[in-house]
Parts: C-alpha cells; structure tokens; sequence
C-alpha cells in the first residue's frame, strides 16, 4: 500500500466493483479511456484477472485511490510492467469526476512514481494519451514528463483511427527533479 496526504493506494479488490463501476461507466468523464465498462459484472471480471503479484513483468496491476478523508474509492491507477528486464513501465489513472481538478491524480501517480523509482528501481516510465486529452498531457507535464512522440492515427479506437503521443520520464530526471 502506498500512502499520501489524502490518498491511500490499494490493490483493487472485489469489494471496490460498485464504486469503480460508478466513475468508470461516465462515457463522458470517460471519452478518453479504452475501457468504459457496461455493468458491475464486467467490473468483477476486470478485477478478477488483476494479478495476485505487484511488478510481473508483462501485466497490468490496477491500484485504487481511496479518499482517505471519507474512505471512499475515488479512482484507481493501472501499471503496466513491461518487457525489457521489467525495467520499465507505462502508467494511466482514471478519476472520478466529481474528484477531477482537485490535485488526487497528481498526488497519485507522483507517489506511484515516487514508489516504482525508489522501491523497484525501474529505469523508465511513460504514458500513452490521445493529444486531444490536454487534462492528462498538462498532468503529466507537471510531472516531468516530456514528449517522446507522436504517432498520426497509429490507434484504431471507438471506431476511428487517432493519433497517440507518448510522454516519458526516466528514473534519473526523477531523481534530478527531487532534488531542485
């Protein structure tokens, strides 16, 4: 687990498909995300294929973002662990909209940052997002990340080819970051 001011980030379990599917199922709040859930059952089986382990290379380990304020689960963050030595890792947070704007996913990826730069020693991580999405590509901007790429409709996604641009950061700009 990993704690914050506000936040504690916990694997998801079962007991969280109610609120996921609440935040998760807003098409609107949503327009960006690959996965809009239809039903709290499609919910479960997302949660049940979350691997048991954190930091397995080649999977998708998905944290939820528990306000600690009211106990009530306000997002979640999805790590992918990746190839190469499972040195890196590609990083996407999802918020409720009614918690949109109020710091929590700033707060939540800097301390998953934090986490897989310190704890596991992971050389890279990135993020994958529509260019239209200029909430998320201010966020990580604010983060550190910088612009690596942008691929012209690379991403067939809800019906149409779009473009993707890739935002990375490497451990020791992190590092250099920490330290001004």
């Amino acid at each position: 687990m990993i704690h914050t001011d506000r936040l504690l980030l916990r694997p998801i379990e079962l007991r969280d498909k109610e609120a996921v599917f609440a935040y998760r199922s807003d098409p609107e709040a949503n327009k960006y995300q690959g996965w809009v859930p239809e039903s709290p059952e499609e919910v479960e089986a997302f949660i049940k294929k979350n691997p048991s382990d954190f930091n397995e290379a080649e999977s998708w380990f998905q944290l939820v973002l528990v306000d600690k304020e009211n106990g009530a689960v306000i997002g979640d963050v999805g790590i992918h662990f990746t190839g190469d030595q499972n040195r890196q890792c590609e990083l996407g947070v999802t918020l409720s909209k009614a918690k949109q704007g109020c710091g929590f996913a700033r707060e939540a990826m800097h301390a998953v940052m934090k986490y897989l730069f310190t704890e596991l020693n992971k050389h890279r991580i990135f993020a994958s997002v529509d260019p239209a999405n200029r909430s998320s590509i201010r966020l990580l901007e604010r983060l550190g990340f910088r612009k690596e790429a942008h691929f012209r409709e690379s991403l067939f996604f809800k019906g149409e080819w779009v473009d993707d641009v890739v935002y990375g950061l490497l451990a020791k700009e992190w590092v250099e970051k920490q330290e001004l």
